[in-house]
């Protein structure tokens, strides 16, 4: 059965608010305990795509709060928390406890809690007398956000930034790998798979994978392991393969315009945990979910936007089409709008009509949803020539350059500071290599339109230490690869790594090709540097072996460190879609999803960290 991570987390969510006893057949508690909600801002985050409040109330849950705000007390109903483990969530349950707000507290953690941290807890009910209120303790190993049944993200902010930050030092750096490495743990024991790991040599991807593997192996030794019941079986049958990259993969995708419909409304409609909103028809704002329950959303989220907008106009015509059967079937006026008031004469029919009432309305919500983020969309494009930076932007990664007269026109034309500043850095990537002439041209038309320079000037600095990394001889190489670490944190590597790799005649994504090479499990050049690890195999020297890689994967599990986006999501589920021989399966998952305009951000926050700033009007300015 294929991994399903959305199913997983939500299984695991519905048996935690039950008190976390098991559920029955139809995944609902076997008897109605009612019961409160308590949470942390991280936690709703969590559970926000995946349960709403309709999905609480059938699960027994009459009120829900947030931990930090102020509450009354209810008695004789038990309290369900699910809660991040930190200091200030065990004192405020402490203070809970203490004033006997709830009958009894199932505490849930969403990963494990420290000893220490249940040591103040204990120490904190034992000293108020409220012990006896705790129920139980759990950790849940929950701390990720899934957006969708193969997407997931460890909504970790910044984490590009501290990893590259110049400044940061080995402590900060080892802080953060941990954190990615317990998210991802946190993963794989929703999933109970343990994988074979693969990644890159070097920077970020081979720690979180080397102590990932770690973790997986100290785990599995323990007695009632989270994979148990995966076990011994999953070890000896085809287990999956989970690739681990970092951002500097890839630098292009992250800062691209893209005109497909997912990567659109995430860019310029700001989509975030699945929700988004919009003007309405009449005005006013609307909000809209656009989740697995939205049949159009995913049947149509990868297609080029015009291709949508057709698609939205055939479904109202099918959908105007039925009406006027349904009308006409019950005697109702030809092409009125079928409201049920009309249903007279022709009883054969009711029934029928009556039935498919419901499945019409919805219908018709689907297709005004679709029509009014569309048409916020069109607005945009229109505005700032989104089709046109798109366009452009691919054409440059292909041909590794673009007309210079072209390039100023753009740089001086419609679209924001910010799409102008992602167009200049996809310039800089694309180019293998690039007349100072011409990159002073460009920086001269950035600042006429006062765009903040900082995130350009960064990628520039980073383009030319990579040049000087490539043309240094053996002896001096070394020298230069200690300056660059020091100066770049852990994560020096070729900006433009995969623009060779983007050159092939399908477009693919370097990431899609990579990934695909290690789900063959062949032997390929590109990729017969990379680490394996194999957290149930005996630690051989260097801590990996080819010897225990058994190819092909029919499943994989992708992670990007430093933020990723729909684009690669999207071009990971057409690799596993495209496969002929056997179905595969790829699960996506990030340290947090970044807009262009998000990501670029943060490339001007390490310009600036490192000097490199210039130039007036912020270039994070997205309006």
């Amino acid at each position: 059965m294929a991994l399903n991570l959305r199913q997983r987390q939500t299984e695991c969510i519905a048996r935690m608010l039950n008190l976390n006893q098991p559920l029955n057949s139809s995944g609902m508690a076997n008897e109605d305990v009612y019961k409160i909600l308590i949470y942390d801002k991280f936690c709703q985050d969590i559970l926000s795509p995946l349960i709403h409040v309709k999905d609480l109330r059938k699960h027994g849950v009459t009120l829900y709060f947030l931990i930090d705000k102020d509450r009354k007390p209810v008695h004789d109903v038990p309290a369900v928390y699910f809660v991040q483990s930190t200091q200030l969530n065990i004192q405020r349950i402490v203070a809970d406890a203490s004033r006997s707000l709830y009958d009894t507290f199932h505490l849930n953690f969403s990963s494990s809690i420290p000893r220490p941290l249940l040591e103040d807890l204990a120490s904190g009910t034992l000293s108020s007398d409220s012990t006896q209120r705790i129920s139980k303790v759990h950790d849940q190993y929950l701390e990720f956000v899934t957006l969708e049944d193969n997407l997931f993200s460890l909504a970790y902010k910044n984490c590009y930034v501290q990893l590259n930050d110049p400044s940061a030092g080995d402590r900060e750096i080892e802080e953060i790998i941990e954190k990615i490495v317990s998210g991802l743990f946190c993963t794989l024991a929703t999933l109970a798979v343990v994988p074979i790991i693969r990644c890159p040599r070097g920077g970020p991807a081979e720690m979180v994978a080397s102590l990932l593997d770690q973790r997986l192996r100290d785990h599995l030794l323990a007695k009632n392991n989270l994979f148990t019941e995966g076990g011994n079986f999953s070890s000896s049958f085809q287990r999956p393969i989970l690739c681990i990259f970092d951002r500097n993969f890839e630098l292009s995708v992250a800062i691209q315009h893209d005109f497909r419909y997912r990567p659109l409304v995430h860019d310029v409609l700001g989509l975030k945990l699945n929700s988004l909103s919009v003007p309405g028809e009449k005005g006013g704002i609307k909000t809209y979910e656009l989740d697995r329950s939205d049949p159009f959303w995913a049947a149509n989220g990868s297609l080029e936007f015009p291709e949508v907008a057709v698609e939205i106009e055939s479904q109202l015509n099918k959908y105007k089409k039925d009406v006027e059967d349904v009308n006409r079937r019950t005697g109702g006026n030809d092409g009125a709008e079928f409201d049920g008031t009309d249903l007279v004469g022709n009883t054969k029919h009711l029934m029928n009509a009556v039935n498919s009432l419901p499945e019409l309305t919805e219908r018709k919500q689907v297709i005004d949803k679709h029509t009014n983020i569309a048409t916020a969309l069109l607005g945009q494009i229109k505005d700032r020539s989104l089709d046109s930076y798109a366009k452009k932007e691919n054409d440059m990664m292909i041909k590794g350059n673009i007309d210079k007269t072209e390039l100023i026109s753009v740089l001086k034309g419609k679209g924001t500071n910010v799409d102008k500043l992602r167009f200049a850095i996809m310039y800089l990537i694309s180019s293998e290599t690039i007349p100072q002439f011409e990159v002073e041209s460009v920086e001269t038309a950035l600042r006429e339109s006062e765009i903040d320079t900082s995130a350009f000037q960064y990628v520039k600095k980073m383009k030319s230490l990579n040049v000087s990394l490539a043309s240094a001889n053996s002896a001096s190489r070394s020298n230069i690869v200690d300056w660059a670490e020091k100066l770049y944190g852990q994560s020096i590597s070729a900006v433009t790594a995969g623009v060779k790799n983007l050159l092939s005649s399908d477009h693919q994504l370097a990431l899609s090709r990579t990934v695909e090479a290690l789900m063959e499990g062949k032997p390929n050049p590109e990729i017969d540097s990379y680490l394996v690890l194999d957290p149930r195999a005996p630690k051989s020297s260097g801590g990996s072996s080819g010897g225990h890689l058994k190819g092909p994967f029919k499943e994989g599990i992708v992670f990007m460190i430093g933020g990723g986006n729909y684009v690669e999501y999207g071009s990971l589920q057409e690799l596993a879609q495209r496969q002929q021989q056997s179905v595969k399966h790829v699960i996506y998952g990030t340290t947090e999803m970044l807009t262009g305009a998000e990501f670029v951000e943060q490339l001007a926050v390490l310009g600036n960290k490192m000097g490199l700033g210039g130039g007036a009007g912020a270039g994070a300015s997205s309006s």
